[in-house]
C-alpha cells in the first residue's frame, strides 16, 4: 500500500508542469529538498525551492496567494494535509499524523502502520516518491541515508532499521554507500582521536567524555600514538590493532563503573560511508555530512546545503565547512550556557530556558547534547526553550529510548500542551517540538508534565 501511495504521488508530479519545493532547515529536510529537487531537474520540470523552520499561518498564506500549479512538502506538511484545499499539494513527511490525514497526495509511515522515528526518515520517503518515477534515482539513496542519520535514526538499533534498510540496500547496489561495523561516537573522519573520546555521547564515557586531558591521557596509556609529524591523528588514521585496543579499553571502564552489556554494546555498530566522497573529508561519513548540513540551513544558510548535497566540492563546500566551524562554536558555546544556566527538575521533566542565549534552531541538538552528558540523568525527558523572537518560544524536547519503551510519546505530549497554549507543536516519540507564545512556558510545562505522567503511569 505504502509503495501504491508514493506511486500514486509520483504520477501527480510527473503530470505537473511546475513544481515548488517547501523543505525542513535541518539535515533531514535538506537532502529531503535537494532528493525532490534533483528528481525534478532530471524530469525537465520547472522547478523551485524553499527552506522553512515550521508550516505557520503566514508561510501558508503565502503560499495560497503565490498560486503555484503544485507543492511538493518535504519533511514536513502531515499537519497541513486536512487543511488548506487552495494549495495544490503532495506530502512526503514522517512526523506523526492523525489517521484523519490518509489523502493520496499524503505518503507518511505513520498511516501505514511504521513508525517514522525509526524506519523512514522525511529524505527517505521522498526518496521512495523519487525511485518510483525513475529507477535511475538510485543513486539518490545515499542522501536518504545521510537524512536518517541526521535523525538519529540509527540509534535505537545501532543501525538503520525499516525502510530505512531497503534504501540502504538501494545505495549498496548502486554503488554509492557502504554499511560497515565500527565505533559509533561522531568526528571518525575529522577529529582528533581524543577530541572524538572528550565529547563522546551516547552513551558518555565515564571520567572521559567532556575532559580533554583524561582523553589524552588515556590513549597514551594504552600506547595510542597521537600525532603524525605535526597532524594530530584521528579514528581512520589507526590501525585495526589500535580500534581494537581503544574500543576494548573504554568498554573497561565502562564495566568497572557497573555499566552492563547494553550500555558497552552502544559503543560499536552500523557505520555508513558514501562511495563517492574523499575519506576524511565531512562527508564520507553519513553523520558527520548530516552534521555539516546542520551547520548551513539552520543558520539561514540554505543554498549552500542545497549546493553540497547537488554534489559542490569546490566553492559551496568551502563555506559549508567555514559554516560547520562556526556552528561547532555554538554548540559547544550553547551547551556551557544551558549548564551555566541550570537544569530546572521536577517529577515527570526537566527543562532549561536560554532565552536569546541559544538559537531557536539549534536548540533542540543542545537539548539533545545535553542529555546524553553525565551532568544530566536522563530518567525523565528534558526540553530546552528558547526565544524565537515575535512574541515566540521554541520548545524542544528529547528522551531517552527506554523511556519511548515505557509509554513515553513526546510528539502527542508536545502537540497537546502546545494547542492548550494555542501554539503548535509535533514530531517524534522521541524528539518532539513545539512554538509558543513567550510567557506560556509556565502553563505549557504544567500540561506537558501531566501528559507525560499519563503516559508513563498508564502503563
Amino acid at each position: 500500500m505504502l509503495q501504491k501511495r508514493a506511486r500514486e504521488i509520483g504520477d501527480i508530479i510527473k503530470n505537473s508542469r511546475e513544481v515548488h519545493i517547501v523543505t525542513h532547515i535541518d539535515a533531514d529536510g535538506i537532502t529531503a529538498g535537494c532528493i525532490a529537487y534533483q528528481t525534478l531537474q532530471r524530469l525537465g520540470k520547472e522547478c523551485s525551492i524553499e527552506f522553512v523552520k515550521q508550516l505557520d499561518e503566514s508561510v501558508l498564506t503565502r503560499l495560497k496567494d503565490e498560486n503555484y500549479e503544485l507543492v511538493w512538502f518535504t519533511d514536513l506538511g502531515s499537519n497541513i494535509s486536512t487543511g488548506y484545499p487552495e494549495i495544490n499539494k503532495v506530502i512526503t513527511d514522517h512526523h506523526t499524523c492523525s489517521i484523519e490525514s490518509n489523502q493520496r497526495f499524503h505518503l507518511n509511515p505513520h498511516l501505514f502502520n511504521l513508525d517514522g522515528g525509526f524506519e523512514i526518515s522525511g529524505a527517505g520517503v521522498t526518496y521512495l516518491v523519487s525511485k518510483t518515477i525513475d529507477k535511475k534515482n538510485m543513486d539518490l539513496s545515499q542522501l536518504a541515508v545521510v537524512g536518517a542519520c541526521g535523525d538519529l535514526q540509527d540509534r535505537k538499533y545501532n543501525k538503520l532499521s525499516g525502510l530505512n534498510r531497503n534504501i540502504l540496500d538501494d545505495g549498496e547496489s548502486v554503488g554509492v554507500v557502504k554499511a560497515k561495523i565500527d565505533i559509533r561516537y561522531f568526528g571518525r573522519e575529522t577529529r582528533p582521536v581524543y577530541k572524538l573520546l572528550q565529547y563522546a555521547s551516547d552513551p558518555v564515557i565515564p571520567g572521559l567524555s567532556g575532559r580533554e586531558s583524561a582523553c589524552i591521557s588515556f590513549l597514551q596509556e594504552h600506547g595510542i600514538k597521537m600525532k603524525d609529524g605535526d597532524n594530530w591523528r584521528r579514528w581512520v588514521d589507526l590501525s585495526k590493532a589500535e580500534r581494537r585496543v581503544v574500543i576494548s579499553n573504554i568498554a573497561r571502564v565502562f564495566l568497572s563503573k557497573g555499566f552492563g552489556y547494553k550500555t558497552v554494546k552502544r559503543i560499536i555498530g552500523e557505520i555508513y560511508l558514501l562511495e563517492q566522497e574523499e575519506e576524511g573529508t565531512e562527508v564520507h561519513d553519513a553523520k558527520e555530512y548530516a552534521t555539516l548540513l546542520n551547520s548551513t540551513a539552520r543558520y539561514g544558510k540554505y543554498e549552500v546545503g542545497l549546493r553540497v548535497c547537488m554534489g559542490d566540492r569546490g566553492e559551496w563546500f568551502k563555506k559549508a565547512r567555514n559554516l560547520l566551524s562556526g556552528h561547532r562554536a555554538n554548540l559547544v558555546e550553547g551547551l556551557q550556557f544551558a549548564k551555566e544556566e541550570g537544569i530546572e527538575r521536577r517529577e515527570y521533566l526537566q527543562f532549561f530556558h536560554a532565552g536569546s542565549g541559544i538559537r531557536d534552531t539549534v536548540v533542540g541538538i543542545v537539548t539533545n547534547m545535553l542529555l546524553n552528558s553525565e551532568e544530566i540523568n536522563g530518567d525523565i525527558p528534558l526540553v530546552g526553550f528558547a526565544d524565537k523572537g515575535n512574541g515566540e518560544v521554541k520548545a524542544s524536547a528529547r528522551a531517552t529510548e527506554e523511556l519511548v519503551q515505557q509509554g513515553l510519546n513526546l510528539s502527542s505530549a508536545m502537540k497537546k500542551a502546545a494547542s492548550v497554549v494555542d501554539g503548535i507543536g509535533g514530531g517524534h516519540s522521541i524528539a518532539a517540538g513545539a512554538t509558543i507564545p513567550k510567557g506560556k512556558e509556565e502553563e505549557f510545562l504544567a500540561i506537558l508534565e501531566q501528559e507525560i505522567k499519563n503516559q508513563l503511569v498508564s502503563i
